[in-house]
């Protein structure tokens, strides 16, 4: 690429380095915000507008922990729906409307709608489950986890990769 850097629309190279700074682990500090910046030389108030900003263009979707959800007695679960093609918008708002869904998405696949549902209990994950068949008239096809794998995944933005 020699050179030539390859940004999302409104990223610059240090909201590139910001974003691969925390792709990691956030300092446990009092100001973690302010330890981050000063490793790059930046302010606490400048990470934290980068961090809202990249936020609300979407650039970011989430900013936040990752938290082993059973240890607390809540559960996730990962389930799938058969929709037809012409109720597709109509179910995905049904499914959307619970706030038990965390995310919903579609597959090119007989099971074209995957979302997660997140629970504080077992029970609720049951209920909100149940309330989604019911309400789109359509069998859930749930899949627990049966087992936790750790995979560190970690994409270093493209400014990042030694080319600048």
């Amino acid at each position: 690429m020699s050179g030539s850097k390859l940004l999302p629309l409104g990223v610059d190279a240090r909201d590139a380095r910001l974003i691969d700074r925390l792709h990691g682990d956030l300092p446990l500090a009092d100001h973690p915000f302010a330890v981050v910046g000063a490793e790059l030389g930046m302010d606490e108030d400048e990470v934290l507008e980068r961090l809202r900003r990249l936020l609300s263009q979407g650039v970011l979707t989430r900013m936040g922990p990752l938290y082993h959800i059973e240890r607390a007695g809540g559960k996730f679960v990962l389930a799938a729906l058969e929709v037809p093609e012409e109720r597709f918008d109509e179910v995905a708002a049904l499914v959307n409307a619970l706030p038990e869904v965390a995310h919903n998405y579609r597959r090119e696949h007989a099971f074209n709608m995957w979302f997660v549902v997140a629970t504080e209990s077992a029970a609720q994950c049951d209920a909100a489950l149940a309330v989604i068949a019911q309400a789109t008239g359509l069998k859930v096809h749930a899949f627990p986890k049966e087992r936790e794998y750790f995979v560190g995944l970690r994409l270093p933005t493209v400014a990042n990769r030694g080319d600048s």
